[in-house]
């Protein structure tokens, strides 16, 4: 059992108890090597006792740590101690998703969009790596107060999948986040974790889960609902993200976080808000039924105990000719039931001929449909040329756009996409590249700094916000500092930090401001001050006001301390 002031490995001296979950337990601690608090999550004991799946847990939180990103909340150390296994993390201040769609229901598409953003770059990250979350669901993404998104349960989400799905209730809460081929045991690839992050964009626009009841079943065989239903003034480019995500078939899904990221950046342009939507390549629900005939039930067929049947002849008692007329009918009988099946035969190929005339014959006279092909990187005449060869026409207005990788004046995508098939002389829209957008930093000193993230934001920039102590900043919310500083130039998907004031309440000077005791009851209830009152008595300070006080005025104020005041006095008659 882990109590408040127990050290784990003599170093990590744990505060309170922040969470508990289905495999494990979350304390604040500190270490007290580095001066710096942490979170410190303790396997549950009955996993603990699980020696495969602790030497996994180890393994896994350790390959894990090696992630170094801003999205992703970082792994200190893994250990063992008096039977307890541990992973310490950083520790974020910050309210995890699940309790803040339980409070606001459904968000704004802007801010869903940037969380996101956020997500796809973490996980991008880990992809890089070759790491895959498979857990991804509210509860594991953490915000904090200036809008930053952290992913945590790496190394844990990892080590469970080698677990039961019904082992604990914390899996268990993940099956309305999970792909179908995970649902249905074929393992996970960085796309289960795309699905994942779909479902969760669904319910961060909608307030609630796309599947409930039978969900195992239904991720399996029902498409996603509408998000535009719930909430018609969502884009369709929104709902085309969702549905390339959630896709059924893992080949209609984005390749990779990165692919998805770099929609997202785009989603809420004017010209993308009201695009077709989407349509995939391949057919999204022919695998389901390879994996359900694999998944389900098998029943042993009942051997019949019936023998062979015996031929047994039998000597009538009828006169000869009764037989004779009797062979007559059986055999007309037998010609009658020849020609029935016969005609049977006949009407049967017939329907079926019929069938396939209204099947068929449409598919075969239906125009064919050609793929467009990929153009990236080629100039816009070879892109004309290209896409004029396979059958398509040009969309005259061209649309401009930044990017990283393709080089300036040269094609970044099309629309419709590569890969997808289009009737001959469908009309594409090529996006050529601006190159790599440069953001010119301003200075920023004095603003709103809420107002200035926004703007930064929009640029494609990422913004930390870190608060600065402060005794009596002129405005609560201005930036009062930044990194890098005026005039440098930043490409999208760099980082500025902006420094805002954290507001120091220092204590105030009750002598001179001739507090009495009410005032200073009040004061100590306000900061949960231990308060101890002596009396004297002064030829000076009026009865009943402050004479002295242990903490020096403008000193800073910290919870739970104590604080000594002395009060003035009536004199008694013998004092002199």
């Amino acid at each position: 059992m882990i109590s408040k002031g127990q050290k784990i490995n003599d170093r990590y001296e744990i505060i309170k108890n922040i969470g508990e979950g289905g495999m494990a337990n979350v304390f604040l601690a500190m270490d007290t090597i580095l001066n710096r608090e942490v979170a410190i999550k303790v396997l549950r004991g009955d996993l603990a006792g699980d020696e495969k799946f602790v030497r996994r847990f180890q393994r896994e939180a350790l390959s894990a740590s090696s992630l170094d990103h801003l999205n992703i909340v970082k792994m200190y150390d893994v250990g063992e101690d008096d039977g307890n296994y541990y992973i310490v993390m950083e520790y974020i201040d910050g309210v995890n998703l699940k309790k803040l769609i339980k409070k606001r229901g459904s968000l704004a598409v802007p801010e869903a969009v940037d969380i996101l953003l956020q997500l796809t770059a973490g996980i991008g990250h880990a992809h890089d790596a070759y790491i895959i979350h498979r857990d991804i669901k509210p509860q594991n993404i953490i915000i904090v107060d200036d809008g930053l998104v952290k992913i945590t349960d790496f190394g844990v989400a990892l080590a469970m999948n080698s677990t039961q799905l019904t082992q604990t209730n914390s899996v268990l809460g993940s099956v309305h986040y999970i792909p179908p081929e995970q649902a249905s045991g074929k393992g996970s690839t960085i796309k289960s974790d795309i699905y994942s992050l779909g479902i969760l964009f669904y319910e961060l626009l909608t307030g609630k889960i796309p599947f409930k009841g039978e969900i195992a079943l239904k991720q399996l065989r029902e498409e996603i609902p509408s998000v535009r239903n719930v909430n018609p003034k969502i884009p369709q480019s929104i709902e085309n993200i969702i549905l390339k995500a959630t896709a059924k078939n893992p080949k209609n899904r984005y390749k990779d976080a990165h692919q998805m990221h770099e929609d997202l950046k785009t989603a809420l342009d004017e010209e993308r808000k009201n695009e077709s939507k989407v349509e995939f390549v391949y057919p999204e629900f022919d695998h389901v039924d390879e994996i359900e005939e694999k998944t389900k039930p098998k029943h042993n067929k009942k051997k019949s105990k019936k023998g062979k049947v015996k031929k047994v002849k039998i000597k009538s008692k009828n006169d000869p000719e009764e037989e004779i007329a009797k062979q007559v009918k059986n055999e007309s009988n037998d010609k009658l039931n020849k020609i029935i099946l016969t005609l049977g035969i006949i009407f049967a190929v017939l329907m079926i001929g019929t069938t396939a005339l209204f099947l068929f014959v449409p598919k075969l006279t239906k125009e064919k449909e050609i793929e467009v092909p990929d153009v990236t990187s080629m100039t816009i005449k070879e892109a004309e040329t290209t896409l004029k060869d396979a059958g398509f026409t040009i969309n005259e207005e061209y649309l401009e756009i930044y990017d990283e990788e393709i080089e300036k004046d040269t094609i970044v995508k099309t629309m419709p996409s590569e890969g997808l098939y289009r009737k001959a002389g469908t009309t594409i829209t090529l996006y050529i590249s601006l190159g790599t957008k440069k953001i010119t930093i301003e200075n920023y000193e004095g603003l709103d700094y809420l107002e200035v993230k926004a703007n930064l934001e929009k640029e494609g920039l990422i913004v930390v916000i870190e608060k600065v102590p402060t005794e009596e900043p002129e405005i609560e919310t201005a930036v009062i500092d930044q990194e890098p500083e005026e005039g440098v130039n930043l490409n999208e998907g760099d980082q500025i930090t902006l420094y805002i004031p954290e507001i120091i309440t220092t204590y105030p000077d009750m002598v001179a401001e001739g507090w009495i005791t009410s005032d200073v009851e009040a004061f100590a209830t306000q900061y949960n001050l231990s308060l101890t009152i002596s009396y004297e008595t002064s030829a000076t300070v009026p009865v009943g006001q402050v004479i002295s006080q242990s903490r020096t005025a403008k000193t800073v104020i910290v919870e739970g301390t104590t604080l000594n005041v002395i009060i003035s006095k009536a004199g008694d008659e013998n004092d002199v």
